[in-house]
């Protein structure tokens, strides 16, 4: 059973639903689960989506876009997406590519000739391919500590030639916030246009993601903005903004609302050709290098083997084969998957900080494979 539910103006977005799915899955216990764990947590506001290319099947939101008043939370209400924001970030390398302004190949140290990275000297032959999917062979979370501690992006870029090289690029697994944030130096450097502008002109605008953004100010200027929470003492509460993760935008510097997110999965799933042809996505999501045991997502019991692509993840679950990326950042939580040959996926989005979302997609893939 599916059901669309509205909290924005759904007149005008008729065409967007695909209201007779030609599928047979039944979400409806896990739309079930997901509503009554929010409710017991009381998280603060939330929204979901699950699509298809053809449109959406079932989007819904709740709660309140602050503790502090009663404003709910609607479809237009924006959200922090957090790390999700480097699927983003991916496409864009991979868009500069197809367009011929620059190569998977092509070397930082040749496009930056005054920049050094990592301590070995394979690091001076990280690719931009490298960037975008982690393997750079640089150590993992490299100086996010700097972020955590409010130091922005341009004040740690003269750090990386400390990083500790930990093995060739190509050869291991990385996880990045900063050093993968070199994605917008090689946007600008390769098209003169800001990294922001980059997106907004080949990205959100033929996606029509209407509100979709990047940077600080676009997210407190907007009356739509969510806020952040975090429990303190058993409560929600609102919380700080730190404005040094806006500072890394490839790897966590997008706003969205749950209607944007809508757009931007049924086009990973092939519904907008004309933006992101078949060809283009198959290699934007096949896989690059393998993910090691230890993330949360690595301890699902139905995940079989796990991949970073370009900009999302990739693995096998319960013998299919899923996209994936989460994100979370002061205050925020967010997940999204989709399988292509079943043609759905899903988006949850919090303005807050929980646990709940690391059970979201396995429990989502649990209910799609019984139903398949």
């Amino acid at each position: 059973m599916f059901g669309i539910l509205f909290g924005g103006s759904a007149a005008t977005r008729a065409n967007e639903i695909h209201s007779e799915p030609q599928f047979n899955y039944d979400f409806g216990e896990f739309i079930y689960w997901i509503k009554t764990q929010a409710d017991q947590k009381g998280i603060p506001g939330a929204a979901l989506a699950i699509v298809s290319r053809e449109g959406i099947m079932y989007l819904q939101t709740w709660g309140e876009k602050a503790v502090t008043d009663d404003s709910p939370v609607t479809t237009d209400s924006i959200f922090r997406i957090a790390s999700m924001s480097k699927t983003f970030a991916g496409t864009a390398a991979a868009l500069l590519v197809d367009n011929n302004h620059q190569s998977w190949d092509a070397k930082v140290t040749d496009l930056f000739p005054q920049m050094r990275i990592g301590t070995g000297s394979s690091s001076q032959s990280i690719t931009l391919k490298h960037l975008v999917s982690h393997s750079t062979g640089l150590m993992p979370h490299s100086y996010s500590n700097m972020l955590d501690d409010g130091v922005a992006y341009d004040r740690i870029k003269d750090k990386f030639h400390q990083i500790p090289t930990v093995c060739s690029p190509g050869q291991c697994y990385g996880y990045q916030n900063v050093v993968f944030s070199l994605i917008a130096d090689v946007v600008e450097e390769s098209t003169g246009t800001s990294y922001e502008r980059y997106l907004e002109e080949e990205i959100f605008r033929p996606l029509d993601m209407l509100s979709a953004s990047v940077g600080m100010d676009s997210f407190v200027d907007n009356p739509d903005s969510t806020q952040p929470h975090r429990l303190v003492r058993g409560n929600w509460r609102t919380t700080t903004t730190n404005p040094a993760y806006y500072s890394v935008a490839p790897a966590s510097g997008i706003n969205a609302s749950i209607f944007d997110m809508t757009k931007w999965i049924r086009a990973n799933l092939g519904a907008f050709p004309e933006v992101l042809p078949p060809d283009f996505l198959t290699q934007l999501h096949e896989p690059i290098i393998s993910t090691p045991y230890g993330n949360y997502f690595n301890r699902w019991s139905g995940l079989e083997k796990a991949y970073y692509a370009t900009g999302w993840r990739v693995f096998d679950y319960n013998g299919i084969r899923a996209i994936h990326h989460g994100g979370g950042v002061r205050g925020f939580r967010s997940e999204m998957a989709f399988v292509p040959e079943a043609n759905v996926g899903i988006i949850l989005l919090f303005n807050a900080e929980s646990n709940l979302a690391n059970d979201v997609v396995p429990v989502f893939l649990d209910n799609l494979t019984d139903s398949i």
